[in-house]
């Protein structure tokens, strides 16, 4: 059971981040000019209408156990790229898919910077004060996982319509890449996994930086 607590920590921080990131999607179309999301109701924190059964609640407790990390989503914020007020469909779109991961870094920063500017550092730690530091430097880790992973430039993932933002790419191979990306992701996540191992050098290295850890 004592297990079973952090566990639950984690996935909460997890919902709760992957909800910011995507009303960060739906407030960056909001602003460019789409009330897709807004008129879905999805610009809210409200959790039930992000919710998606497999990607937030299963995915994320089948990684720990494959892969020792959190991974997961929630649904999709809609939007409509004919109706962002920029020249280039794929630059809006590369603007609303940088939303999110832009905003679970702004929470990963806060939170390191939080823990490294800490006043309790200076005097003695009692384990309410060390529970703290450990929630706010988890919080961290999360949101730099969830930001490193959804700038891979794979479909569905964020990464991809940055990419086809600055490179066109042929018609079909861009289909291809949309029609199978999915099934390319989880076979480099949960097969492969050396892109996870790469992602979590990142990871540690900008958590070590933030936080002045070495």
């Amino acid at each position: 059971m004592e297990n079973a607590i952090p566990l639950i920590f984690q996935l909460a921080v997890l919902v709760m981040s992957v909800i910011i990131h995507e009303v960060s999607h739906g407030f960056a179309a909001n602003a460019l000019g789409d009330p897709t999301a807004k008129h879905a109701g999805r610009l809210t924190l409200n959790p039930l209408p992000h919710l998606d059964p497999f990607g937030s609640i299963i995915l994320p407790f089948l990684s720990v156990f494959l892969g020792g990390i959190f991974i997961g989503w929630a649904k999709p914020v809609p939007y409509n790229p004919a109706l962002l007020r920029v020249r280039n469909q794929d630059l809006g779109s590369a603007i609303v898919g940088a939303a999110g991961p832009l905003a679970n870094i702004a929470i990963a920063v806060f939170f390191a910077l939080a823990v490294r500017f800490s006043p309790f550092w200076a005097g003695p730690l009692g384990s309410s004060v060390v529970g703290a530091l450990e929630l706010m430097t988890m919080i961290a880790v999360i949101n730099l996982w969830l930001a490193a992973f959804n700038l891979m430039p794979i479909p569905p993932l964020d990464g991809s319509k940055v990419l086809f933002s600055v490179f066109p790419f042929a018609y079909g191979t861009r289909m291809f890449l949309e029609q199978y990306g999915f099934f390319i992701l989880l076979f480099l996540v949960f097969v492969v996994r050396a892109p996870l191992h790469l992602l979590g050098n990142a990871v540690e290295a900008i958590l070590r930086l933030l936080i002045g850890a070495g």
